[in-house]
């Protein structure tokens, strides 16, 4: 089991490795790069996973209502540590909500639970950015506005995948083919992006972010172990939606802390605390998922 754990996080953190030791070497900027991944790689893969799986619907739902009470649930438990901790609600809940869903989750579950699990990843993965981009920005901001959400590609990408995908319709197999080979880009350009956006980080900030570094994970594996018999999940998609938890804060929560100014540096720290801490949570969840 622990060889098995092993092969699943090492190709996970060797690429975030080499997207570091590239960083260290080369700094380079990788908005570019990330702007593909989003509006082009990333809604690909969701696509791909959605359109090809002729499954119903409300397979699907019992998975999706998890994973919300995973997010609004690690905010709540997440309320009164702020309070206790004196720490600003606006900075420290949206870490502990949101978290790395998209460049961890999905290779990890794919290696962890084989291509079949994929979607169900991909759904995690949607109702995790939907909150986000909504919720989480509603957080920061309370005059946003959620009529943009349908300019997203990858939620637009998502409905348009479900809507294929239900119908039935056999997409012709070149197309399939090209879907998939820009899918394929997402998951390896996540996780390099993501080694050289710590390349560059202020590790003396570490400390002051241990609070949500440590705090998101527990919580997160918490509420999904409480919640997985209530949904009556079985036992994959229980072990699906523990790693869905265990995972650190999105590199997003910066992005969005440092758009209106909600303690960005606080933010930076607790994402990189989280995300070194993830070297050791993450195999612990794995252990207990595949257990």
């Amino acid at each position: 089991m622990l060889f098995r754990i092993l092969s699943i996080v090492f190709p996970v953190f060797a690429i975030v490795f080499v997207g570091w030791c590239y960083g260290r070497r080369r700094p380079l900027d990788m908005s570019a790069a990330n702007a593909l991944n989003l509006d082009v790689f990333t809604p690909m893969l969701v696509f791909s996973a959605l359109a090809t799986q002729h499954v119903a619907l409300e397979h699907y739902a019992s998975i999706a209502l998890a994973g919300v009470v995973v997010v609004l649930g690690s905010g709540l438990l997440g309320w009164p540590l702020a309070h206790l901790f004196r720490q600003q609600k606006k900075t420290l809940l949206p870490t502990l909500m949101f978290n790395n869903s998209g460049n961890m989750g999905l290779p990890l579950t794919l290696l962890a639970f084989g291509e079949k699990a994929m979607p169900v990843a991909v759904v995690l993965f949607l109702i995790e950015n939907v909150l986000h981009f909504s919720l989480g920005v509603w957080i920061l901001d309370h005059h946003a506005r959620f009529s943009d959400l349908w300019k997203i590609p990858l939620l637009v990408a998502g409905v348009v995948g479900i809507a294929v995908g239900q119908s039935g319709v056999t997409m012709w197999p070149p197309v399939i083919t090209a879907v998939q080979m820009l899918a394929a880009i997402c998951v390896p350009l996540m996780l390099f992006s993501l080694g050289m956006r710590l390349s560059d980080a202020d590790w003396r900030g570490l400390c002051h972010g241990l609070l949500g570094g440590i705090a998101c994970p527990m919580l997160g594996m918490l509420v999904a172990a409480a919640c997985a018999p209530v949904f009556g999940l079985d036992r994959e998609q229980a072990g699906i939606l523990l790693v869905f938890g265990a995972l650190p804060p999105a590199v997003l929560n910066y992005m969005f802390a440092d758009r209106y100014q909600q303690e960005p540096d606080k933010v930076a720290a607790i994402v990189m605390a989280g995300n070194a801490l993830s070297i050791i949570i993450v195999p612990i969840a794995l252990l207990l998922a595949l257990d």
